[in-house]
């Protein structure tokens, strides 16, 4: 079993969505149903599955296809307070404010065993995101950069 990331070509789908998010703040975000849910200022959702596939939908299309049940109206609360409030936004029930200050400038994809990880570089900060589909377990973790 390999322990170091390698890193791993995109699909033609995965970069277009990667071109259409780049530019774009991350604000929030939500797991649900084996996916990451990530809020653009853009207004757009940009779905993240377990196996790297990815989507990018406006919010209310996407939180529609949302199978939540009580949770969907939540949701959309939440969606409309960070819209409105960006990163001061208090309050939310159902999403998690970005951890740090990520205007996405890059996106790369790595891959290690069932393990895969997409490192999103922000203008300031960044964001790592693993998934596994063993565990089906998503990590969203915030990385500082050095600023000095």
């Amino acid at each position: 079993m390999t322990t170091e990331w390698s890193e791993k070509d995109s699909t033609t789908h995965q970069d277009h969505v990667i071109a259409h998010v780049l530019g774009a703040t991350i604000l929030g975000y939500f797991i649900h149903d084996e996916a990451l849910y990530v809020l653009l200022d853009i207004g757009f959702i940009w779905m993240i599955y377990l196996d790297g596939e990815m989507g990018l939908l406006p919010h209310p299309v996407a939180i529609g296809e949302l199978d939540a049940g009580e949770k969907r109206s939540q949701i959309q609360v939440d969606i409309d307070l960070l819209l409105r409030e960006g990163c001061r936004a208090q309050g939310l029930r159902q999403l998690i404010r970005a951890p740090v200050n990520c205007l996405i400038e890059e996106v790369s994809f790595h891959a290690r065993s069932d393990v895969f990880r997409l490192l999103i570089v922000g203008q300031e900060d960044g964001l790592t995101v693993d998934t596994s589909l063993s565990s089906g377990e998503i990590k969203v973790i915030g990385t500082l950069r050095r600023h000095g």
